[in-house]
């Protein structure tokens, strides 16, 4: 059965536009594979616990005097990983905060990225773990920080380019709409363009 891992990150519920285009991208998946499974995350909505002090030594070893609190991280992330592991397509949806991504989302690749199960350091540097899988990433923003002044503080799709190639998923597409905040007039082209962007993503799957 195709699988869709979808990584939501929105706070704004029905009035965001990240998640109006996200499931744009549900809906053309389905519309190709009319079986498909969706499996989401949604990490405004819900987000996944902070790793702590007490919890974070469960990433990085699997023992069996692990505390309670360890055990229980160790499984969120194992739940976590095995979620990316088992797509066939992932969708995430991440609007801009403070020039950056979502704690939530944050959060979530905090769970995913573990060393050993979907990346390893080797002697020409870290290599990724997880197979190739074409992969969306829907990014929204009320300013405009694709170029010009403002790019220089884009702080949001570098990092997103980082921690997905980290466990080999090197080649997303972004979507970006962009100036939303700029008034009415700015926000429907945006959408506009934002959402044709999606629809050739779709068309272009093999």
């Amino acid at each position: 059965m195709t699988k869709v891992l979808v990584i939501n990150s929105s706070i704004l519920g029905d009035a965001s536009a990240s998640r109006a285009l996200v499931a744009k991208a549900v809906a053309g998946l389905r519309a190709r594979h009319p079986g498909l499974q969706v499996v989401e995350r949604d990490v405004g909505a819900a987000p996944l616990p902070h790793l702590t002090g007490e919890t974070v030594g469960a990433l990085r070893r699997d023992a069996a005097d692990a505390s309670p609190a360890e055990k229980a991280t160790r499984a969120l992330s194992d739940q976590l990983i095995a979620e990316v592991m088992d797509a066939d397509f992932i969708v995430i949806g991440s609007p801009m905060y403070n020039l950056g991504i979502h704690s939530g989302l944050k959060t979530w690749f905090d769970h995913v990225l573990r060393a050993g199960a979907t990346f390893q350091y080797t002697a020409n540097g870290p290599q990724g773990l997880v197979p190739a899988k074409p992969v969306l990433v829907v990014e929204s923003r009320g300013g405009f920080y694709s170029e010009g002044p403002a790019a220089a503080y884009n702080a949001q799709e570098p990092h997103l380019r980082a921690v997905l190639g980290l466990m080999g998923l090197t080649q997303p597409t972004f979507v970006r709409a962009e100036s939303l905040a700029m008034g009415p007039d700015a926000v429907t082209p945006a959408m506009d363009a934002a959402a044709k962007a999606v629809e050739a993503w779709i068309a272009a799957l093999a």
